[in-house]
């Protein structure tokens, strides 16, 4: 008889070593797989965006301007609140959802701090319009303030450079953008030049807070890309006109300096803010926070978006590592990187300012 062979097999130190092995491919093709999601989730997020330069085209081919956005309906004199996004909606093709609105009515009703829809369009302020979003954004597409049910945005356009000159931070008024309340800007106003001319951006959709304002303390504001915005209203009287406090006739640099002293303050706003000062907490609403940005803040700005009163300062913020996607007057989309300067920032959101400036 043959004697019996042994059956050969792996050692725990051999099953080890292969654990350790796969782990270590593992860990080596995760960067790899999360880096191709979020390049698809940026080419996404880019195409959205080019499709709201489209309709912002069209709107503007159709009614020989771009579309306005209103005053608030919390004013003395009261606007009737609507952002140029519902107006926007036929041209976006969601126009079954914009016929049920009625824009000579009211969007909300009640005060400031305790607004919400106006009841025949709550159910239409809480439609989600998967263009107006970025994939890459992890906040939610849904909010509730005052009871309010609210669909989201991260697009926003701009209204110019929020500079100095000529006050161009107070939208009530003429601005250098496309857009202020009640404007009917057209595409041969864009004197810079519409592959050089800022029109629209991204921006950061602000998350519901245990508290709103919440408090966080001083130095130690919350981890970046910020899902609040800054209660920046210290310092600034309200208006219209909003003006910076003792210096009726600042800088852009006294207002950097302002702006520069932000980790001092502590009050904070998030997506069930009454006043709906979040960030993109409805697409519906006029508020500047809601659906307008400028670019007095360069991409990716450490200085979070800076909300004064109805207005505010802001810049492109993204999720995208790197920078944020802007749209230009000519229809085209571009990746604006963190490394830009702030002038450029500021002369590329401006349509007429003269500055010979590009994204390049």
């Amino acid at each position: 008889m043959k004697p019996c062979q042994s059956r050969r097999a792996f050692t725990l130190v051999e099953l080890l070593v292969v654990i350790a092995i796969i782990g270590v491919l593992v860990g080596m093709l995760l960067p790899a797989v999360q880096s191709a999601r979020e390049s698809a989730r940026r080419m996404s997020c880019s195409n959205n965006l080019r499709q709201f330069g489209l309709a912002m085209l069209n709107y503007e081919s159709g009614r020989a301007h771009f579309p306005p956005t209103d005053a608030p309906s919390i004013r003395p004199t009261p606007g009737l609140g609507w952002s140029l996004h519902a107006r926007l909606l036929p041209y976006a093709e969601e126009r079954t959802l914009s016929d049920r609105f009625d824009f000579k009515q009211a969007a909300f009703t009640g005060a400031w701090g305790s607004q919400q829809p106006a009841p025949a369009f709550a159910s239409l302020f809480a439609t989600v319009v998967p263009m107006f979003l970025c994939p890459s954004d992890l906040g939610p597409a849904l909010n509730m303030a005052n009871g309010a049910t609210y669909a989201g945005n991260n697009y926003m356009v701009s209204f110019g450079s929020a500079g100095a000159r000529g006050k161009f931070w107070d939208f009530s008024n003429p601005t250098d953008g496309i857009v202020y309340e009640n404007s009917k800007v057209r595409f041969r106003n864009i004197t810079d030049g519409g592959s050089k001319t800022v029109i629209a951006s991204e921006a950061v959709r602000s998350i519901a807070a245990v508290s709103d304002p919440v408090t966080f303390p001083v130095g130690v504001p919350p981890r970046q890309p910020y899902q609040y915005t800054l209660n920046g209203s210290t310092g600034w009287t309200s208006g219209p006109p909003l003006a910076l406090n003792a210096n009726p006739n600042p800088t852009d640099a006294d207002v950097d300096a302002v702006l520069a002293n932000w980790k001092s303050l502590t009050s904070w706003r998030g997506a069930t803010s009454a006043s709906m000062r979040g960030r993109g907490v409805a697409w519906a609403a006029t508020t500047a926070g809601n659906s307008l940005t400028n670019g007095f803040l360069p991409p990716n700005s450490p200085i979070p978006d800076f909300v004064v009163h109805w207005s505010g300062f802001f810049g492109p913020k993204s999720w995208h590592p790197g920078g944020a996607n802007v749209l230009f007057a000519d229809g085209h989309v571009a990746f604006l990187t963190e490394g830009t300067d702030a002038t450029v920032s500021r002369g590329l959101h401006s349509i007429n300012g003269g500055e010979t400036v590009s994204h390049e």
